[in-house]
């Protein structure tokens, strides 16, 4: 697969790891991951948010590599936050997961399905 970033010099330039564009050619594949929730396999929800949006990775990890794909395929991110307040935290181990990579990406600030959630994130991969 073809992979190409765009950041638009006459547009806002990305900071905090993502892109503002990206394109992709030759795939095969593509995969739309349903939101992940912050709890295990075992219905167990992590306490705080840091802890909470490490199980979303793992969460998300895990579908990945049930369809055969890993988050080198990931090509856009879209991140659903309670509070704004996380923000720091969630680039921080969002960063940890992705490394260099650097997949399109939208925040929202939303209320969540649960309460006791403190974000959902979806993602599209392709390959």
């Amino acid at each position: 697969m073809k992979r190409e970033i765009h950041n638009a010099m006459n547009a806002p330039q990305p900071r905090g790891g993502y892109s503002q564009a990206v394109a992709i050619e030759d795939f095969r594949r593509v995969l739309f991951v349903s939101g992940q929730i912050p709890t295990a396999s075992d219905d167990v929800l992590p306490a705080g948010f840091e802890a909470q949006a490490r199980q979303v990775w793992l969460n998300i990890d895990a579908q990945l590599k049930a369809a055969g794909m890993g988050k080198a395929d990931i090509v856009k991110i879209t991140t659903y936050l309670a509070d704004r307040h996380h923000a720091t935290a969630n680039r921080e181990i969002r960063s940890d997961y992705l490394g260099s990579l650097a997949p399109a990406m939208t925040v929202v600030i939303a209320g969540i399905f649960d309460e006791a959630w403190l974000l959902e994130v979806e993602v599209t991969a392709a390959q």
